[in-house]
């Protein structure tokens, strides 16, 4: 059941009965403003406080989004949590005045959000629009503002970017297991190669948490600058707790066209250029890896085929170089389209024609065989009784929509969830895809490796 809170300030709360349902109560107003401004090539450095609830990003290479503040809010949960936010936020679209002086993608209404990856998992999922959002693309900058439609005052007067406070470290950092310790989940991985062997699935994605405990509170901006310094290639996000740097890109919807990044098979990286070169070249040539790639590419062309008129599926999956690992790719382009599958519940804002949202795309796609294994269903029933952890909203979409249905969507990947209970703690997560050749030390090593990001990102 979808919740509207239509002012942080306020910290109105209102329920709302599931969509569909003709007593609904109407969804706030608000007034958008975006205006072009001076370009600012660091994002991040905008970012005015450390707070991990109202503080937004979605960047890559220097470009993207970033905000903070919130105008609305909207909580969801259950089997329906991505689909339910995205008929509410249909909903909230409905009733906003837009004054878009730019036109590019990102400008206008934006809601971050994220989404746990199980239905059965309390962290549900959330959209939220920020009071401002500031976004850069192709060297152009601008700015939008939210504010309630009645707030004629707001609604003309754009305010200016705040002074940021100073950046803090988290000071010493130690780490200690989460849910399994390695000896334990090195037997879980055992444990899932036989049922793997025994014919019962052929991929299952084995997912470790690691708690880390700070001196000091946890400035997420500290961790946002490191992850997006060392992993520019990676899409550097954070919304509501959560926040990393994921090289897996679950959907982009632009103007009709839909497209993918899979990532599947993994090789850890020695530092020595030569040596790397040799280990990319084997990762290529990876029965195993090549294996597990092929099932994850054909789960996602299933899922996006009914939304689609046509899809392009590259022959063979090329090798994407990371600073801590190697990972094949591939990247799967479709052109939505608006006759097939969910229909739009944009057309009146400007997509007319266009098909399913992002975030429907995105609720159509989840889980992928790279994050739960294959089949899908009997996979992920075995990893939640194997990894013994809820895993949140790791490995759930994460990213942004706009008022048009376009949006960015990616899979919370490298990433670290900042407890709501202590500011000092965080859990980190890292998954292997496990296949029936796999070597559960092999897998523990590779976890290792993807956990590095967010370990890396701690440091003073």
């Amino acid at each position: 059941m979808p919740t509207t809170h239509p002012s942080a300030a306020t910290s109105v709360h209102e329920p709302r009965p599931e969509p569909g349902d003709a007593a609904r109560a109407p969804s706030p107003a608000l007034h958008v403003r975006t205006v072009e401004i001076d370009d600012v090539p660091d994002l991040l450095a905008l970012l005015p406080s450390s707070d991990p609830v109202r503080t937004f990003s979605w960047v890559r290479r220097d470009e993207g989004l970033v905000g903070w503040g919130e105008a609305l809010r909207i909580e969801t949960d259950g089997p329906g949590r991505i689909r339910a936010a995205d008929a509410e936020w249909s909903r909230v679209v409905a009733r906003m005045t837009v004054e878009n002086e730019v036109g590019l993608p990102g400008t206008g209404a934006v809601a971050f959000g994220s989404f746990a990856f199980s239905a059965d998992s309390d962290a549900g999922g959330v959209l939220v629009v920020p009071q401002t959002v500031v976004g850069r693309r192709d060297g152009r900058c601008w700015l939008t503002t939210v504010s309630a439609a009645h707030d004629s005052a707001a609604a003309v007067t754009a305010p200016a970017l705040p002074t940021p406070t100073a950046v803090t470290a988290p000071g010493a950092v130690t780490f200690a297991d989460g849910s399994l310790t390695t000896r334990e989940w090195r037997t879980a991985v055992a444990e899932v190669v036989a049922r793997i062997k025994a014919g019962e699935v052929a991929k299952v994605v084995m997912a470790r948490d690691v708690i880390a405990r700070a001196e000091a509170p946890v400035d997420l901006r500290h961790l946002l600058r490191h992850l997006a310094a060392d992993y520019p290639a990676c899409w550097t996000f954070a919304v509501d707790h959560l926040l990393g740097a994921t090289p897996e890109l679950l959907v982009r919807r632009e103007k009709g066209l839909a497209a993918c990044r899979v990532l599947a098979g993994t090789i850890q990286r020695t530092g020595d250029d030569a040596d790397d070169l040799r280990r990319a070249a084997e990762l290529a040539r990876s029965s195993k890896d090549l294996e597990e790639h092929e099932l994850a590419v054909a789960s996602l062309v299933r899922a996006l085929r009914p939304y689609c008129a046509s899809i392009n599926v590259p022959d063979a999956p090329f090798v994407l170089h990371l600073p801590n690992v190697m990972h094949l790719a591939s990247d799967v382009t479709g052109v939505v389209d608006g006759a097939l599958g969910h229909p739009s519940t944009y057309t009146s804002h400007g997509a007319d024609g266009l098909g399913p949202s992002s975030l429907a795309l995105a609720a159509a796609l989840h889980p992928t065989a790279a994050v739960g294994g294959t089949p899908t269903k009997d996979a992920t029933a075995i990893l939640a009784g194997a990894e013994k952890m809820d895993r949140g909203r790791y490995a759930g979409p994460v990213g942004w929509i706009g008022a048009d249905g376009d949006g960015e969507w990616g899979i919370a990947l490298r990433s670290g969830q900042i407890s709501t209970a202590d500011p000092r703690e965080m859990r980190l997560f890292a998954g292997c895809g496990v296949v029936a050749a796999s070597d559960p030390e092999a897998e523990l090593a590779e976890s290792e490796a993807k956990l590095s990001p967010m370990r890396e990102a701690l440091r003073p």
